[in-house]
């Protein structure tokens, strides 16, 4: 017999708008991220326009890709930004001692970096360095990236080929300073972003968003902390807040940091650790939320939670030291799990980056080092499909459904069902997922203050949870028509098959 749940959604009483940045994405200079990735020069064979790959931008857009953090990571703390302009034959050559002690050739910097947010019709998110630069070389990037004026910066941008300036929304203060961004504690850290944030000054007319650069997980003293210094420059009446956000940090490993597991040909128990691993992302922003909601109760500062994924261990036969890993059913799964939590928080969180976009970590998309098929993973599907809530008006949504057997580490047992909705221009698109390893779920969508026509829907899903696309079999996962689809007296009725996710769209039709 299946399993029933059902997901009630309020469409009289509309919630925040979900920032379409939650759809954010990350690129870091690791090892085919941006090299083999993004870029791949002039020169190349693989179709390109000025060196960066026209197959990855093309499938980019169809995810709507609202922004894209640059150039790290833990890179970022170490990077000067003077190496990465100018003729490329005349930028240094550098060793990536970060990550993997490889060849860093600076092919791949800041105007490169703009192209392809242009290309992308994407906003930029740039990470400064405060681990090893200084306050006056990341002022020099700001004006050299967004001064329309005479001066010394805007003029050497204009040299190298670059007349208008851009248009740079986004400026994290730093990356990971409790760790590889500068091994500093929370108040030593809070006192230099403050310095460095006062000095951060866009040269346009679209103001500089400033991202505080938060915890380590659960590590709410630290924000505390980064709290505590917007409530002190509030009381000086000459002082502007240094920053407009604070960012967290949460990865999804379902085994030790150490020995994280496979991302395929893993067993039942590595499944459930991984949902369970993946559900914790609430209760991390709801903790984070809760300290800043004491100084902030208005919510006029944002949540940015700039990194977030799965980590495996990387794929047998690559470097150690470059994150590739394959992508499969259960990474959909917590992707999906994630944004129903991100747009529950829509009015703290401003925007989230994914961890990381090609060839690192739980990346959108994987290309062939021979040049094969580039591949578009489970992950990406679900952002894709999920495109439809980015800028849209979020619903209270509530789920009661079954829960996976409790045990002594989850005595009140692991949800499998989750949901989110949200409404724009109006029609309504819900989100559902179904994350139970083995049973089907019937889910019954109570649509309260109106109702729905014309629904339609499509299913992500695949006989093994642990199946992905590879080159020669780029579609073996991916989205395809929800059959079964039902209106009811009350809303609808959609059976879901075990691992999968879906989404809904219907005409919403006002009472």
């Amino acid at each position: 017999m299946d399993s029933t749940a059902t997901v009630t959604v309020d469409l009289d009483r509309p919630g925040p708008t979900i920032s379409r940045h939650v759809y954010g994405h990350f690129a870091e200079h690791l090892g085919r991220g941006i090299y083999d990735g993004f870029w791949v020069g002039e020169d190349s064979p693989v179709p390109n326009v000025g060196g960066i790959r026209l197959d990855v931008v093309e499938a980019l857009r169809e995810l709507r890709i609202p922004n894209l953090r640059w150039p790290g990571g833990c890179f970022a703390d170490r990077y000067h930004w003077t190496s990465g302009i100018g003729p490329r034959e005349d930028r240094p050559k550098l060793v990536n001692t970060q990550w993997g002690g490889t060849s860093e050739t600076n092919a791949f910097g800041t105007h490169e970096f703009m192209e392809l947010c242009e290309l992308l019709g994407a906003d930029a998110y740039v990470s400064g360095n405060l681990g090893s630069g200084t306050v006056q070389e990341m002022a020099d990037w700001i004006e050299y990236l967004t001064g329309a004026g005479e001066t010394p910066m805007a003029e050497l941008r204009r040299a190298n080929g670059r007349e208008e300036p851009w248009d740079v929304p986004f400026w994290g203060l730093g990356n990971e300073p409790w760790g590889c961004g500068g091994n500093l504690r929370a108040g030593a850290y809070a006192d230099l972003a403050r310095q460095f944030g006062t000095f951060c000054e866009s040269g346009g007319k679209v103001p500089l968003y400033r991202v505080a650069a938060g915890a380590d997980g659960f590590d709410v003293a630290w924000t505390k902390t980064l709290m505590e210094v917007v409530a002190d420059v509030a009381t000086h009446p000459f002082s502007a807040t240094p920053w407009e956000a604070v960012s967290v940090h949460y990865y999804t490993i379902g085994g030790s940091w150490k020995a994280k597991g496979s991302a395929t040909g893993f067993d039942a128990a590595e499944y459930w650790s991984t949902i369970t691993a993946a559900q914790g992302v609430e209760q991390l922003l709801s903790s984070h939320a809760a300290v800043m909601d004491v100084y902030d109760p208005e919510e006029q500062f944002g949540m940015v939670l700039d990194e977030w994924g799965t980590w495996w261990d990387v794929e047998p036969g690559t470097h150690p030291g470059h994150l590739f890993q394959q992508n499969t059913i259960r990474d959909a799964m917590v992707a999906a799990w994630h944004f129903d939590v991100f747009h529950r928080f829509a009015g703290r969180l401003r925007m989230a980056n994914i961890a990381q976009t090609v060839n690192v970590l739980q990346a959108m998309l994987l290309t062939d080092p021979d040049g094969g098929e580039m591949v578009r993973t489970p992950t990406f599907h679900v952002f894709e499909m999920n495109s439809p809530h980015q800028d849209a008006t979020s619903l209270p949504t509530h789920v009661v459904g079954p829960v996976r057997d409790a045990d002594a580490a989850h005595p009140g047992g692991i949800p499998t069902v989750s949901a989110s909705a949200s409404v724009k221009d109006g029609v309504l698109h819900c989100s559902l997922t179904n994350v139970d390893l083995d049973a089907p779920l019937v889910i019954e969508v109570d649509v309260r203050g109106g109702s729905v026509v014309e629904p339609h829907g499509r299913l992500l899903t695949a006989a093994r949870p642990d199946a992905h696309n590879r080159p020669g079999e780029t579609d073996a996962v991916s989205p395809r028509p929800l059959t079964g689809l039902d209106v009811t007296p009350t809303g609808l009725r959609v059976t879901l098959p075990p691992h999968s996710f879906a989404t809904i769209t219907a005409q919403v039709v006002a009472p």
